[in-house]
């Protein structure tokens, strides 16, 4: 569980967008470390513990506030996992045409991305004695390329300090508020997941022990290799040449030099890389198209989604269902996207808006959990009381909410548009989702 944990919040997709924020992104990785991600995990491991349900975060909300909120909370979840699935398979043909194929068209870029999600489908319908392979492998590929990443930064800064691509001045550490500003969301973004693994918390053998632990270990290795990957890309790149989609493929030549071994180096962690984009689509494809199985089983969602695997039982309508809506995301966003880089972000923004959404509701479900169930055992309890738990319920959804505005507007620019607009768009496609489903359970 704790490389399934760091599979799926350890993202080396977003790697690049924070170090765009620049040095000072160096002073926001400990500063929301200690103001969010600590009492994120410490909320985590409460409500996983103390209500160790298939369905996860469906069923924190659902239990809390209602059906209606909860399946409301599970489609956003959901329906950001189809963008941001999209958004990571092009990153991953991005990094393979970076390696292999620099003259790759636009158009062959969107049929492999295509074609990836639907070798991820079969992947997320085989049963979690087999899928958890996928993430597992993926956990430890990231690690090795996290730290030879970091280690190559460091020796590069230690025999060339007078070579470092930026300053590290106590100047340059310091917050700025400009265009580059919208990548500080995308910290927040990164430290998110911890509530995962229990969508599928009745498959473990002992959740009480195995969540805290498991979020404490992984949590620490998370941390460390953001902060310390982040320096390693602004060691080498210029914050102006950093490129989303190939800025981890330039810092890995940079720092292995063009020698052939350097070369060969650079290249084997390049497709270590690729294959944990695969295994993060995996693992959060496993974990949200289970919590949607649920919302259908409960009569929230449309029936088909509720269609299990015959032997697997794995939720194989929701996943057939998410692929589908993948595909016609690739090739609505490759009509209207100039480059590479711009189908990306296009795709991730519009995702984050719809995944931090729920993370609202999660968290008001701790707190409210709190109030309705106080009698209910706790195996793991946030310490400081109630006051305590409100303090970090109040200023983790502050937190949540600055983060959407800034997917959402760019400062010095103004707002996005096809974010804004996309986002309200899902939120009545999950109304209508809603309205089909009563329909369905009236006419029985």
């Amino acid at each position: 569980m704790t490389l399934f944990t760091v599979s799926a919040i350890l993202l080396l997709d977003t790697l690049a967008a924070s170090a765009s924020i620049g040095v000072s992104s160096l002073f926001w990785w400990p500063l929301l470390a200690l103001v969010f991600f600590i009492p994120y995990g410490m909320i985590s491991s409460e409500m996983g513990t103390t209500y160790p349900e298939q369905g996860g975060i469906y069923a924190w909300v659902r239990d809390t506030f209602g059906k209606r909120w909860g399946t409301r909370v599970t489609w956003l979840y959901w329906l950001n996992n189809v963008l941001w699935s999209a958004s990571v398979s092009v990153l991953f043909v991005g990094m393979f045409a970076a390696l292999f194929w620099p003259a790759m068209s636009l158009m062959l870029k969107l049929g492999l991305a295509i074609l990836l999600n639907w070798v991820i489908f079969f992947m997320t319908i085989q049963s979690l004695s087999i899928g958890k392979w996928v993430p597992n492998i993926g956990a430890i590929l990231k690690m090795i390329t996290f730290t030879s990443l970091i280690v190559a930064g460091i020796i590069f800064a230690i025999n060339t300090p007078d070579q470092l691509a930026n300053e590290f001045s106590w100047e340059a550490f310091a917050p700025q508020w400009g265009s580059s500003s919208q990548y500080i969301s995308t910290i927040i973004y990164g430290m998110l997941g911890f509530e995962l693994m229990s969508s599928a918390s009745e498959e473990m053998k002992n959740p009480k022990r195995d969540i805290p632990r498991s979020i404490f270990i992984s949590g620490v290795l998370i941390f460390m290799a953001y902060f310390l990957g982040t320096f390693a890309i602004l060691a080498v790149v210029p914050v102006g040449e950093i490129d989303l989609v190939e800025g981890l493929i330039d810092t890995l030549r940079v720092v292995f030099g063009d020698s052939q071994l350097g070369s060969a180096a650079a290249m084997t962690l390049g497709l270590f890389a690729m294959f944990t984009f695969f295994s993060n689509i995996t693992t959060w494809c496993i974990g949200t198209n289970r919590s949607m199985a649920e919302a259908a089983k409960d009569g929230e969602m449309p029936n088909f989604l509720a269609k299990e695997h015959t032997v697997n039982g794995t939720p194989v309508g929701a996943a057939f269902f998410m692929v589908l809506m993948v595909t016609l995301v690739l090739v609505f966003y490759a009509m209207i996207a100039e480059t590479n880089e711009d189908l990306f972000w296009s795709l991730f923004a519009a995702s984050a808006v719809l995944f931090l959404l729920p993370y609202i509701g999660t968290v008001a479900a701790f707190y409210r959990a709190r109030q309705i169930d106080a009698d209910k055992e706790r195996p793991y309890r946030v310490p400081g009381g109630n006051g305590f738990a409100r303090l970090i319920t109040v200023a983790s959804i502050a937190m949540l909410t600055v983060c959407i505005f800034l997917f959402m507007y760019i400062p010095e620019v103004g707002f996005d548009w096809p974010v804004v607009i996309g986002s309200i768009a899902a939120i009545m496609l999950g109304e209508i989702a809603i309205r089909y489903a009563e329909h369905e359970a009236n006419t029985a």
